[in-house]
């Protein structure tokens, strides 16, 4: 189009379908492609339910004593007659174990960064139950935690902890309250 070419012609020069071509003039980016429907998996869709429950129970106990993909395949053939084939069920088995890992993600803390934030507890206080809030910061880098409880959520905890540890924190994490107040001290 921008050589004045047209699209048979375009499709020619560059060894693409004509259809391409029109996609390529229709749409600036490329559309991608779209599956209509699910994938259907007509002899395994019956027994994803079973598979599932399996996975299920198999939380439950321990590592050793979990069913392999082969196992799951032959419960499904001797106790449910599946008639499909090992592969389907082994990939099935995979995909599903692959959700279910936990993700961990590393975390860096450098120096004078500090996660900080209050939380609520009940606790019991001369024998009345009695609601506190209190103040955790953490260290990280130094692997140290300061604790301390307050009657309410208050900007004193902030102040108390600073005056405490000094000028070691550079940033603090997590508490609103806390970053207001180390901008007043600054």
């Amino acid at each position: 189009m921008v050589d004045a070419m047209s699209e048979r012609a375009a499709a020619k020069k560059f060894g693409i379908s004509r259809k391409t071509v029109a996609k390529m003039v229709n749409h600036a980016v490329p559309p991608g492609y779209q599956r209509k429907d699910r994938p259907v998996a007509p002899k395994l869709g019956a027994f994803i339910g079973i598979i599932h429950q399996i996975l299920q129970d198999d939380r439950d106990v321990l590592k050793k004593q979990r069913h392999t993909a082969q196992r799951i395949f032959e419960r499904l053939r001797d106790e449910h007659q599946y008639l499909g084939g090992y592969t389907v069920v082994r990939e099935f088995v995979a995909k599903q174990r692959l959700r279910q890992q936990e993700v961990f993600i590393p975390l860096a803390h450098p120096p004078g960064h500090a996660q900080v934030d209050f939380g609520e507890a009940d606790i019991y206080l001369g024998g009345v139950k009695t609601r506190i809030h209190y103040f955790c910061m953490d260290l990280p880098q130094f692997n140290a935690i300061f604790v301390k409880a307050y009657p309410a959520e208050t900007t004193d905890a902030g102040r108390t902890v600073l005056e405490h540890i000094g000028n070691v924190v550079h940033v603090l994490w997590g508490s609103k309250e806390l970053d207001r107040e180390r901008g007043r001290r600054a």
